[in-house]
């Protein structure tokens, strides 16, 4: 039986027998439309959740071979999917990937239209953002650079995506002759687990204004002011590595801009946690230019009677990603509660409204899969990846081995 404390199963769709990633939605006369990123086989899923407890497989949109499709944004009734080269044992990389991300349109959403590309070179774009409107926030790998950098990218003509601006973290553009401080050539190399690009953006870009908040992984977090798209300016850096985080010791930044707040949390990477501490944490940005760590979030409890502790279950235990609302009228808005995957912990949910004292206030962890759906984890364990709350209260969560599961908080 799964473990759920404040929080209930009231759905599921198991997706044909695939899994699915990261998660977006649209709302379209009434209508709400789920578009889950294939784990294992490249491609998206088109998933109509207006009736949530019974989701209903509208259809599944196969991407182009050898390639990562993980990323979905969608926003102003377009979607946004990525591009980008698959890792070692992660799925078929042997041939040519794409690389960059494309564009939908969303008119019917329950039958994207495609519009354009942005194929830049370099290996793609990981997490994404797009909140509407002309630019797409990428985090992109370009040529002659070493890791993904912030790249505005034009999307007016959708045919014809152009690069409106950059930044990169100093001593990432190599062919241009830069090399990395003493200091963060430390941050690269230390640990006893190495990681192809530990200064690079993770992303999402997290806008909120003028602002971008920018997870730059062994890098920390980075505010970009972009009043001036084509000449993003540092704000400030917030150090996180060393001693806190994996090889991605900054994953995600979701700001909080009415309280002056911002969450963070890095990826856990090394299954059985061989790595540094994992953590999420509230950081104070009342000075931008000077932001402090506010919290530490708890670790996740184990559920009475489990016998195992998560560090011991096998697959990894730590966070992954946080529902990020992003502005969008489907969504269910930033606030007092936090919802973050915990890969073999499942879905933990925080109260912050004591921003110097978070606390988990739900929890659901699924039953471990059955049946193999990809090469990973080594031991087959629950990996709960990505959520996602819509404006209604229902709660989308993703995992490895398994389809779509649908909670409401009881």
């Amino acid at each position: 039986m799964p473990y759920a404390e404040n929080l209930e199963r009231i759905g599921y769709h198991d997706l044909g027998g695939r899994a699915a990633f990261k998660l977006a939605i649209e709302e379209s006369d009434g209508r709400f439309f789920l578009y889950a990123a294939s784990f294992w086989d490249p491609g998206f899923f088109v998933v109509d959740v207006t009736d949530a407890e019974h989701p209903e497989l509208v259809r599944f949109v196969p991407g182009p071979p050898h390639t990562w499709t993980l990323q979905v944004q969608a926003a102003d009734g377009r979607l946004i999917t990525g591009l980008e080269r698959i890792p070692g044992g992660w799925g078929d990389n042997e041939g040519q990937p794409q690389a960059g991300f494309v564009i939908w349109d969303l008119t019917d959403p329950s039958d994207p239209r495609r519009l354009g590309s942005w194929e830049p070179g370099g290996s793609g774009t990981h997490r994404n953002f797009y909140d509407g409107g002309r630019y797409v926030h990428a985090a992109a790998n370009l040529p002659g650079y070493v890791g993904r950098g912030y790249v505005a990218v034009d999307i007016d003509d959708p045919e014809h995506p152009q690069i409106a601006g950059q930044w990169w973290y100093p001593g990432q553009h190599e062919a241009a002759g830069e090399v990395f401080s003493p200091e963060a050539q430390h941050k690269r190399l230390s640990g006893s687990v190495p990681s192809p690009s530990p200064i690079g953006l993770h992303g999402g870009a997290y806008r909120a204004g003028n602002r971008l908040y920018c997870p730059w992984a062994r890098g920390g977090l980075v505010t970009l002011d972009i009043s001036d798209i084509a000449h993003p300016r540092e704000v400030s850096t917030l150090s996180v590595y060393p001693p806190l985080g994996s090889a991605n010791a900054l994953h995600t930044a979701v700001p909080l801009p009415d309280r002056d707040l911002v969450v963070i949390n890095d990826e856990a990477l090394n299954e059985r946690r061989a790595e540094p501490l994992n953590y999420a944490a509230i950081v104070d940005f009342s000075q931008e230019e000077d932001p402090m760590f506010l919290s530490m979030f708890p670790q996740p409890r184990v559920p009475a009677g489990a016998g195992r502790d998560f560090f011991l279950r096998g697959g990894r235990f730590g966070p992954h990603n946080q529902h990020q609302p992003q502005g969008h009228p489907a969504l269910q808005p930033s606030g007092d509660l936090i919802y973050l995957t915990y890969f073999n912990a499942g879905l933990q949910v925080f109260d912050i409204s004591d921003a110097r004292s978070p606390r988990i206030v739900a929890s659901y962890i699924p039953d471990d899969p059955t049946v193999r759906r990809g090469p990973q984890p080594t031991d087959l364990v629950v990996q709960v990846e990505d959520v996602l709350v819509d404006r209604r209260g229902n709660i989308f969560i993703s995992e490895k081995n398994s389809g779509i599961t649908v909670l409401r908080h009881t």
